[in-house]
């Protein structure tokens, strides 16, 4: 539970850090034999710090509980 727990530490410092990223994607539009019309598309993936927030409290509460030992 406590390498769960750091991991989602960690993964949690990320998501706060990085709100976010952007990628591109390629389209064909027109193909008429020998011409090609393609176009770029930019796409934007974003999330909101608060999540990474949640994430990060989530992996205390197991580094915490996890490292209880019961008898």
């Amino acid at each position: 539970m406590k390498k769960i727990g750091i991991a989602l530490i960690i993964i949690g410092l990320l998501l706060t850090v990085m709100t976010g990223f952007v990628f591109n994607t390629k389209k064909k539009v027109v193909d008429l034999g020998s011409v090609e019309i393609s176009r770029t598309d930019v796409h934007h993936v974003n999330w909101s710090p608060y999540a990474g927030v949640g994430i990060i409290l989530v992996g205390g509460i197991l580094l915490l509980v996890g490292g209880k030992k019961s008898i």
